[in-house]
């Protein structure tokens, strides 16, 4: 089973999730995508997908958005999972759907919300300013859900066999 992970990245946090569930699907049988490395993906010699990205300043990274929509139709008959990084617990469900088009929603057979971190090394100082007053942190913090990950790669794997 081939799995294409496609996500976008802007201070690693969702790549290091990404290549979590490259390890749980196993990493013989999927390919990851940095969005910010690569321009064109040819999916059809994949047999599923996987979409991930982080909010920043209220939306998912336009390199995933341009994703869904040049391959929308591509993505409605694979089996699909998405995923998002978001710190806000409090809007994240709406953020969730904010990030990805609802007929992908709908379809995905796994949709989780990972948690996410706050990188101050990896952060500029206008970053590092706008997540101190709108999110009161001052240094680093990590809350990624593991449980999430593991759940998503459960999920992907069970459906996989049911249609064995």
């Amino acid at each position: 089973m081939k799995t294409a992970i496609v996500y976008s990245s802007n201070h690693g946090t969702t790549a290091k999730v990404a290549r979590r569930i490259q390890q749980g699907l196993g990493e013989d049988k999927t390919r990851l995508f940095n969005l910010k490395n690569v321009r064109r993906i040819d999916l059809s010699p994949y047999e599923r997908v996987l979409i991930g990205g982080s909010i920043h300043a209220g939306s998912v990274q336009k390199r995933v958005r341009k994703f869904m929509d040049t391959h929308f139709h591509e993505l409605l008959e694979k089996p699909l999972g998405l995923f998002l990084c978001c710190m806000d617990e409090q809007r994240a469900e709406s953020e969730f759907e904010n990030a990805f088009p609802e007929a992908l929603r709908f379809h995905a057979i796994s949709r989780k919300i990972i948690g996410g971190e706050f990188l101050f090394e990896k952060m500029n100082i206008i970053e590092k300013a706008m997540v101190k007053k709108v999110a009161g942190v001052e240094s680093s913090v990590s809350k990624i859900n593991d449980h999430k990950i593991d759940e998503l790669v459960e999920e992907m794997n069970h459906a996989m066999e049911d249609e064995r």
